[in-house]
């Protein structure tokens, strides 16, 4: 029996920029509803005209800020780098609608490259196996939001300075800031990470850092905090802290993992 592809942060990409259509199921089994378990095995081992796999987010945390997902199941449908269909907790009735789709969005673009048929499935698995032993290093060019689950890999380990935006949707003045942080990390690719954590939906995180106001913006550099401070700051101040966080060398601290340590 053919079953889905399992897939990594670092194999991600194989499936997504593939020339296949392709349905991926974010979960760490949590929550997954038994109906669309069978009918997703079902159709990775039937099918030949969609590629079907499956990643965990809460182990693999640059998949789950990149989509924006937890440990609550997700079915994504992608197809030439787009995003056609996003099911939440999916039912099994949910996935023959997804193929649909998804396969109409292939009908109307189809890639240059799939001539060999089942060759792009075939391969797949030898793809993903390639990009584990030579996996890019990741350019962040956009905010990426970041949870309870992912906050030490995405902020606490990452290898660039991370400025963290604590917001709630329903914050005026977070909303205010928002197009200047787009703005930044289009600007500063490859030398900042921005890193945004919903309050409402991550108050471990909140608790632990003790934000009491928001927007509260925080930045991060090797597992210690050099700037802590709530308030919609300007676009030109926020600017000149990334250019002070980029330069500034922070010593490996000794820290408790999971802990960030303030800069004295």
């Amino acid at each position: 029996m053919r079953e889905p592809i399992e897939l990594t942060d670092a194999t991600l990409d194989t499936v997504f920029n593939g020339t296949k259509p392709a349905l991926i199921l974010f979960t760490n089994g949590d929550g997954l509803r038994g109906d669309f378990k069978v009918a997703f095995n079902k159709a990775a081992d039937e099918r030949n005209d969609v590629v079907f796999a499956r990643i965990d987010p809460t182990k693999n945390p640059e998949a789950a800020s990149r989509f924006g997902v937890s440990d609550k199941p997700v079915l994504v449908a992608w197809y030439c780098g787009e995003e056609v269909v996003r099911r939440s907790r999916p039912w099994g009735t949910d996935l023959p609608l997804a193929i649909e789709q998804v396969l109409a969005a292939y009908k109307e673009n189809p890639a240059e490259d799939t001539a060999n048929g089942d060759a792009v499935d075939d391969d797949a698995p030898k793809a993903v196996e390639k990009a584990e032993r030579a996996a890019p290093a990741k350019v962040y060019d956009k905010p990426v939001a970041v949870t309870d689950a992912t906050f030490e890999a995405e902020v606490l380990d990452s290898d660039l300075p991370v400025l963290v935006d604590f917001w709630a949707a329903w914050c005026g003045p977070c909303r205010q800031i928002a197009p200047a942080l787009e703005k930044l990390a289009a600007e500063f690719a490859g030398q900042i990470k921005i890193a945004k954590v919903n309050v409402d939906e991550n108050p471990g995180l909140a608790q632990a850092f003790r934000v009491q106001s928001i927007p509260n913006l925080m930045i991060i550099k090797g597992r210690t905090m050099l700037f802590n401070q709530p308030g919609a700051l300007p676009e030109a101040v926020m600017r000149d802290l990334i250019k002070q966080a980029i330069a500034v060398e922070v010593p490996a601290p000794e820290t408790i993992p999971g802990k960030a340590t303030p800069k004295q």
